[in-house]
């Protein structure tokens, strides 16, 4: 069993930072689950670009207020708190945040902690 403490992730190589967004990596692909866990900050004001082609990702927002627009059909999602969206079709979006956003991220197949988006919105695929 594990059992992983947000703070002792901060400020470790676990926290991952990009332009638009904080990651704290709580669960990676070195712990064989399958998937990963996340816990991710997005800063209020931005837009940021997401293709998760080699990834599913489901997010469950925790605090904060924004939106999704799914760029297939170019549909807008709002997105508060106690809302979860499911990129269940690698879904290509941009995820606009009104205020700072709390997410709690899964990706399958799992991360291996240090991926950061390409110029696509693209994680790549790392096999371990």
């Amino acid at each position: 069993m594990k059992v992983i403490k947000l703070e002792d992730i901060i400020g470790t190589d676990n926290e991952v930072k990009g332009e638009n967004w904080t990651s704290r990596r709580l669960v990676l692909n070195d712990v064989g689950m399958g998937y990963s866990v996340h816990d991710t900050v997005i800063k209020a004001g931005t837009e940021t670009h997401i293709w998760y082609q080699n990834h599913l990702e489901s997010v469950y927002c925790i605090e904060g207020e924004g939106e999704v627009e799914t760029l297939a059909d170019n549909k807008v999602h709002p997105i508060s708190a106690n809302t979860l969206y499911a990129l269940d079709k690698n879904d290509e979006h941009l995820l606009r945040a009104k205020t700072d956003m709390r997410m709690v991220c899964v990706f399958k197949p799992a991360l291996t902690g240090r991926e950061i988006h390409d110029e696509n919105g693209v994680y790549p695929l790392v096999e371990a």
